[in-house]
């Protein structure tokens, strides 16, 4: 799991430097919009805008900004004309990449999305053609440090699909994405507050890079994380361990 976590690592880092931009609270409000449009604005009865609450909160959104996003998508007029899109590909060195989006004209996305993988070296794929790599899980993650056997134990008794240690001492509890939330609730009832919690599409094997793969890679998922329309990007990619968050840029 040690490609997922060093990803993981650094596509955090750059939502909390993007925090501060506007751009990010957009992407969020459309999907606290969607969410409540299609499961009702009451948080405790829909759990797909539970998550996204969850997702709102680490961003530092204010409660207010996420209340009137809320109202309008339960409201049923705001957000009507967006929907979910997901497109597949390969980047550089062969990597596969998996992208969510939410937009009100597919044809912008697209086009948008098919320009960022040309530029990158990259390919824009067909439906299917790389999703089949990923699993859809719940993923907790602790920071070095926590007690693994501990985290283990809750982990497990309430359902958890696996628990990983990485090398760096963090520890990530892997669920089904229906039990994603209780099994974060148990944790956190018992002390174990996650450094991250979020349902991603995780690779079922890694992508070994080197250092300028790496970086060329981390280009094109910069690219496509600052469209618009784009709101998660997944890859299979395992970067060296020469990287570091200094090697994110445009």
């Amino acid at each position: 799991m040690a490609g997922h976590s060093k990803w993981n690592n650094i596509k955090h880092r750059k939502a909390g430097q993007d925090a501060k931009k506007a751009k990010v609270f957009t992407k969020l409000i459309r999907e606290l919009t969607v969410a409540a449009r299609d499961g009702g604005g009451l948080v405790e009865d829909n759990p797909g805008l539970r998550t996204v609450v969850e997702k709102a909160k680490a961003a530092q959104m204010p409660k207010d900004t996420m209340e009137r996003a809320i109202a309008r998508g339960a409201g049923g007029e705001e957000g009507s004309s967006l929907e979910s899109l997901t497109y597949e590909g390969y980047g550089p060195g062969g990597v596969a990449i998996y992208v969510e989006t939410m937009t009100d004209n597919r044809n912008r996305t697209v086009s948008e999305v098919r320009h960022a993988f040309s530029r990158a070296g990259g390919n824009l794929g067909t439906d299917g053609s790389v999703a089949y790599l990923f699993d859809k899980l719940g993923v907790i993650t602790f920071a070095p440090g926590v007690d693994e056997d501990e985290v283990i134990e809750v982990a497990i008794e309430v359902g958890a699909e696996d628990v990983v240690a990485d090398e760096d001492g963090s520890v990530e509890v892997l669920t089904r994405p229906e039990a994603f939330l209780e099994v974060k609730d148990a944790l956190s009832g018992k002390g174990f507050e996650p450094d991250s919690a979020e349902v991603s599409m995780v690779p079922q094997n890694y992508s070994d890079l080197d250092l300028e793969t790496g970086e060329q890679v981390l280009r094109l998922l910069n690219a496509l994380e600052d469209l618009d329309d784009v709101t998660n990007v997944y890859t299979n990619a395992n970067f060296p361990d020469g990287m570091n968050e200094d090697d994110v840029g445009g």
